[in-house]
Formats: structure tokens, sequence, C-alpha cells
């Protein structure tokens, strides 16, 4: 059982991150509005809780997170937190007209959104200006994590390999001369899919991946090679979306959502089982989705999303709750975790 104010350094960078982190997609209005004294307030209770490490993105709320974010971090003891967020998009304004329906890649899952569509770009000149921009609406002077976002076939499609060129020749150029002059502490990639990953893991040396949703208790794709690769070479791995979208916490209940939209049938079941395994051992489900991950050795930190106090102080109490042993034992039995997986 990891303790919320451990830490674990990224990679071979100094920068050294809280075993829970915060997310902040949820203050970009995600799937619903937040109004600012609660988004506040959340991010304090975080804090409070012993979460040291926040990311945010330029897409989330297009480009509302940061700026409620660098509000609330603003003033606070330098080297008291530690802050990633991302390039990959740029926001363009949008006159305020009626926006066209985005897809899930572009954002189209954000409710009250700044006037600003995102547009991709990892080009050397794109990702500079991307920083510049965030460190604008953060009002902050220094990030430091800096994640390439979205350069996966899950949001690029059939511009994948275009894409991965353009990082490789740009946004990756940019990233290590930001961390070489000192303006980041470290980089990576922020992506919806490992083995893109991978395929990253080619290019250049990074200190650490954001992978969303493909390590959790629910998928363990990730397990045959690319985390052994990340142990071998010393590089990290920031848990997104350990809930997969909220169903590790509500259970397989009508509505429940996996990867941004409502869960199909087999997930459902999948989910349905592992809920019935953990009611029998007195285990929250949330509680056993943010151990599980936690338990790997190339996971340095796991960033739930919160959009109020009680969730975020919850998330917390989840990480530390005990969780008996039979519980995984029992996982395992069923073939409803890898057997492989290392757990608590």
């Amino acid at each position: 059982m990891a303790a919320v104010r451990d830490t674990r350094r990224l990679g071979r960078s100094a920068v050294e991150v809280s075993r829970l982190g915060f997310g902040g997609n949820a203050l970009g209005n995600l799937y619903a509005v937040v109004d600012d004294d609660l988004a506040r307030e959340t991010v304090d209770a975080a804090l409070e809780s012993g979460v040291t490490y926040v990311d945010t993105a330029p897409l989330y709320g297009h480009g509302l997170s940061e700026r409620r974010i660098g509000d609330m971090l603003r003033g606070r003891p330098q080297g008291s937190f530690v802050l990633s967020t991302k390039v990959g998009r740029l926001l363009k304004p949008n006159g305020r007209a009626a926006p066209r329906k985005l897809s899930i890649a572009e954002g189209g899952i954000f409710e009250g959104e700044l006037p600003f569509t995102p547009h991709f770009d990892f080009s050397y000149d794109a990702t500079m200006r991307s920083f510049e921009d965030s460190l604008q609406r953060l009002g902050l002077g220094r990030i430091d994590v800096l994640l390439i976002h979205d350069c996966d076939a899950w949001s690029q499609g059939a511009n994948f390999e275009p894409a991965l060129r353009d990082v490789e020749t740009g946004a990756l150029r940019a990233l290590e001369l930001l961390k070489a002059e000192g303006s980041i502490g470290a980089f990576g990639a922020g992506v919806n899919q490992f083995e893109a990953c991978e395929r990253l893991m080619d290019l250049g040396d990074f200190d650490c991946f954001l992978l969303a949703g493909r390590y959790t208790l629910l998928e363990q794709g990730a397990l045959a090679t690319f985390l052994p690769r990340c142990v071998r070479q010393g590089v990290s791995v920031i848990l997104g979306a350990p809930f997969n979208s909220g169903i590790l916490v509500t259970g397989a209940v009508p509505g429940a959502r996996y990867n941004y939209v409502p869960a199909p049938p087999e997930v459902l079941a999948r989910v349905a089982a592992i809920k019935a395994v953990a009611d029998a051992h007195d285990v929250p489900l949330a509680a056993a989705a943010l151990q599980f991950v936690l338990a790997h050795p190339a996971v340095a930190t796991v960033i739930p999303g919160a959009r109020s106090p009680a969730e975020a102080t919850a998330n917390a109490a989840l990480v530390e709750r005990p969780i008996p042993g039979a519980f995984w034992s029992a996982l395992k039995t069923e073939g409803l975790i890898a057997a492989d997986a290392p757990v608590p």
C-alpha cells in the first residue's frame, strides 16, 4: 500500500512526484460545469491531503483548466508542488460562434469551455509556442514536466505516422532543448495507447509517459512488453484515467462510462465480476483500482480526477485503505486480472 505523500522520481530526471497526483481534466468542465469556487476548493483539498503533483493540459476546457490551476498554485512556495502540462495542440480563437460538434480527440467532452478551438501541431515552432502560451495561461514562470499530448493512433487515426514524424523532427527536439536549458525538469508524452509509447521510446530518451486508461484493474495489455521495457530503461509511467472514465468507481451501473462513452456489455460484465469479488472482501472498487496500478514498479504516480473537495479527499483515503491479500489472490484465481500482474 502506497502513502499519498511518498514520492517517486520521474525516470532519470530530478523531478519527484507524489504517489497520488491530481488530474486536472475535471477542472476544464469535463462532462459538466464546475464553478470557480468549487474548483479552487477541490485543488486545495487535494494539496491538503498530501498531493504535490498536479497535471493539466491546454485541451482541458480549451485553456480553462490551465487558467484555474495556475490561479490556485500561484503564490504557493516554490518547490511545494510539481506541475505538468502538455504540447501538441494550439488553441485558436473561434470568435465565440456556436462551435461545431467536436470529436472526443478534439475535446468534445467539455461543457462551457473557453472560446478557443484546439488544433493539432507537433512541429518545433508550435511546441515552443504552446509552451509559452501555457506559461501565460498558468501565470507561472516554470512548468516542471512537459508532455506531448495525444500523438497516438487513438487521436490521430490515419494521420498517426505523419504525426509521429513531426514529433521526431519537431516536438521532441523542442523538449530536449527546453530540458537542456533548464526551462523544464522532465519531458514525456501523454497518450491513450501503450503501443504509441513504445514507438516513441525508439525515437528519443523520454523521462516518462502519461498513459491514460491502458493499465488498470480492467485491462493489463501493457504488461506484456511496454511496462517491462520501462523498468529496464528507467522510464516512469504516470497512470492517468485509473477508473477507465468512471466505471471503476460507479461499477456496472446503467450509463457507466468506459473510454469517455457508455460502456459496452462485455466491459459491464467484467466490471460486475470484479466488483462481486471486491464486495465479498469488503474492498471499495475505487480503492482497488488505485492501489492496483501503483503496485507496478514502473508506475511512479496515479492521477485520478476530482470535481469536488469530497472526491479529492476520498481519493487520498482510497490510496491508503488497507486491502487484504486474499482479495488480489481471488481476482487472479478467477482470471479477472493478469496472473503476472504485480499487486500490493
